[in-house]
């Protein structure tokens, strides 16, 4: 009987876990994919000072709206996959691109934070949203 209350329990956690991670996750990415695809000058700078070309902002901004999407729905298991990957890779990579030209922590722990709840949303995904 300790068992099933237990494993009740876990799975509770991992459902709110999932859903705290995401919710944040897609605000993050929807927010910066909004900015990014309508091209916001303070974008547009900041993107410059890492020594990417303005163009990608648009791509970016597109892509991270359709990965919140796709993470967001139900079903499409292998472009929920593609959307995280796309996710993990935007936010490691704006992460070691600030480290990289030592902006301080306040530059980097935005892109720190979207990494973080792109692991644990991923990691915390329920199984009829895995592969």
């Amino acid at each position: 009987m300790t068992t099933t209350t237990e494993f009740k329990s876990a799975t509770k956690f991992k459902k709110i876990t999932y859903w705290i991670a995401t919710i944040w996750l897609a605000l993050g990415m929807l927010s910066t994919g909004i900015v990014q695809f309508i091209k916001m000058d303070e974008e547009i700078q900041a993107f410059s000072h890492l020594g990417y070309p303005s163009y990608l902002l648009t791509l970016l901004g597109i892509w991270k709206i359709l990965g919140v999407v796709t993470i967001l729905l139900p079903k499409f298991q292998l472009l929920k996959e593609w959307a995280y990957a796309g996710f993990f890779f935007v936010a490691s990579g704006a992460t070691v691109s600030h480290i990289v030209l030592g902006d301080p922590i306040t530059e980097i722990l935005p892109s720190v934070l979207l990494l973080v709840l792109t692991i644990i949303s991923w990691y915390y995904r329920p199984l009829d949203r895995k592969i």
